[in-house]
């Protein structure tokens, strides 16, 4: 990182930025660019879980490479300045990669699920059969992750 003193060192201020964030995006191998899609999320157990169909873009890709890369920003707020070259933003943000697993099995998705709407704010969750049949978990494993901060 360039510039050190924006690093987040402090395992609780990266476990805070995970657990409050909402939208992560997911960079996934496609040739000749990446892809990148923008998705919601849970966090437990240094995994980020989404929800997903069961076939698309996203999948196929995921099938063939699994390793992935991702971002959360937290509390981002435009710093204005009469001097235009004077602007900034204060955020904080995660980087990291890592590899998705596709959870099939309806246990495991339930499972999944509750963890996306624990972190959405909605506990003691019942899911329709035929919903959790039709969707599939992404089960993001975390292996490498940094934060930055400019507060």
């Amino acid at each position: 990182m360039r510039k050190k003193e924006r690093e987040i060192t402090d395992q609780n201020q990266l476990l805070e930025i995970l657990t409050k964030s909402k939208v992560c995006r997911l960079a996934i191998h496609d040739t000749p660019y990446p892809y990148i899609v923008a998705l919601n999320y849970g966090y437990a157990d240094n995994a980020l879980f989404i929800h997903c169909a069961k076939e698309g873009k996203k999948i196929d890709l995921l099938k063939a490479n699994n390793k992935v890369g991702f971002q959360i920003d937290f509390g981002n707020e435009l710093i204005k300045h009469a001097e235009s070259c004077q602007w900034t933003t204060k955020y904080q943000s995660v980087v990291g990669s890592a590899d998705v697993e596709i959870l099939t099995n309806f246990a495991d998705k339930t499972a999944g699920l509750d963890i996306l709407m624990q972190q959405a704010g909605k506990m003691n969750n019942e899911y329709n059969p035929n919903y959790v049949d039709r969707i599939l978990i992404l089960k993001v494993n975390i292996r490498e992750i940094s934060g930055k901060t400019s507060l």
